[in-house]
């Protein structure tokens, strides 16, 4: 395996002061979902785009053809006239709360409600916290929350990323989508690799941040990963593994068993073949083969990246308004050492001193796949951060 690259090139001042913090955001109607397209070849209309929408989704809608187009990140592409490719940056869904009355095309000088945004692990997608994400706007009305699929997995695999995948790389990703969108996240949620990410998300960021955001990362450590012991699942080898069968299979009973036989979980199994979807050659309409959502070359490099990365300096030197919270799974398959639990005990009294914050979490009865194991316990853990913030937004209003 290559040596980790070099991080991405450094974010503009404008993209720094944009992307976690300022105001800014406009959405749909309540209940209503937002999802970014996939790119694909085609002349663009010079026609002017309007909003419609239909049962929970809200696409963009050409007059004349009533091509429907969801919506794109890059929504400055999506206005220009005679473009002949247009492409977002990550392909996202917005789950907002019945009080939100607010998208990214409407006038810049609305502020945009309260946003969080949750982050998959290596190998998932936005889907993962799709039902989780419905709970919470149900919960917390005056939320949105902003479902990502990071680079290479999902309907993000489709919209070609440079080199090199790493999580610097995936974090400015999600940095330049929330800009577009003219975001300003308050709170970061993030599993796994995910977790990663919104560390990463915070250093990259201006800094001190304009305000408070809270950042959550969910069965994850700054620095090491560590394997697993016998009888568990290793996502490196798992990858590996994937990277060998065919990039067509027949069906995902096919999949499931292949790996079953190379004594993976029945549970991760499973839950790696939803990452399949129908093939439909040129010329076909239907297909009984099955091709896989994610690049898994970018995702062995991704993951690479996952074990190298080290973020302990943000966490033991957290940027004023800045709050981090570590939550460990009681029953986690990732190895939580001694020594990291000390380290970030000790960070939870530096932060303190220093006007951020620090603070460790267990969630009982959860493995790994926390958001699965224990949704309520989950649900209940998290739900305190939208409360203060909540509170918050009220007292400065």
């Amino acid at each position: 395996m290559a040596p980790a690259p070099a991080p991405p090139r450094a974010l503009s001042a404008e993209l720094r002061r944009a992307a976690l913090g300022a105001v800014a955001l406009p959405a749909p109607r309540p209940g209503a979902r937002v999802r970014a397209a996939r790119p694909r070849e085609e002349n663009f209309h010079t026609h002017r785009l309007l909003m419609s929408s239909n049962m929970n989704s809200r696409s963009l809608v050409c007059p004349p053809c009533n091509c429907a187009q969801m919506a794109l990140a890059d929504t400055r592409i999506a206005y220009q006239p005679d473009v002949d490719k247009h492409a977002g940056v990550l392909a996202y869904e917005l789950v907002q709360g019945d009080l939100v009355q607010w998208n990214s095309f409407m006038d810049k000088s609305i502020p945009d409600p309260p946003t969080a945004v949750l982050l998959h692990g290596i190998l998932g997608s936005r889907k993962n916290w799709g039902s989780f994400a419905k709970r919470l706007a149900h919960e917390f009305p005056m939320w949105q929350f902003l479902l990502v699929d990071l680079r290479c997995h999902g309907d993000s695999a489709s919209i070609k990323k440079r080199g090199p995948h790493t999580v610097a790389s995936t974090a400015l990703d999600v940095l330049k989508l929330v800009v577009q969108l003219r975001l300003t996240p308050r709170v970061l949620v993030g599993h796994s690799f995910g977790g990663k990410v919104a560390l990463s998300m915070v250093e990259q960021a201006a800094k001190p941040l304009a305000r408070p955001v809270r950042v959550w990362v969910l069965d994850a450590t700054p620095g090491k990963v560590r394997a697993g012991g016998d009888g568990e699942d290793h996502p490196a080898e798992l990858i590996e593994f994937l990277r060998r069968m065919p990039a067509q299979v027949s069906s995902k009973v096919e999949v499931v068993n292949a790996l079953v036989k190379e004594q993976f979980s029945v549970d991760v199994a499973r839950w790696v073949a939803t990452n399949l979807r129908r093939s439909s050659p040129l010329g076909q309409q239907s297909s009984s083969n099955f091709s896989w959502t994610f690049d898994l070359n970018g995702i062995s490099e991704m993951y690479k990246s996952y074990e190298d990365t080290n973020l302990w300096s943000i966490v033991e030197n957290v940027p004023r308004g800045v709050h981090i919270n570590f939550l460990k799974a009681e029953r986690s398959l990732h190895r939580w050492a001694l020594e990291d639990l000390k380290r970030i005990h000790s960070a939870e009294e530096l932060a303190a001193d220093e006007g951020g914050g620090v603070e460790m979490h267990v969630l009982e009865d959860a493995g790994h796949w926390v958001h699965a194991d224990n949704p309520d316990g989950l649900f209940r853990i998290l739900s305190s951060t939208f409360r203060i913030e909540t509170t918050i937004r009220g007292m400065q209003d």
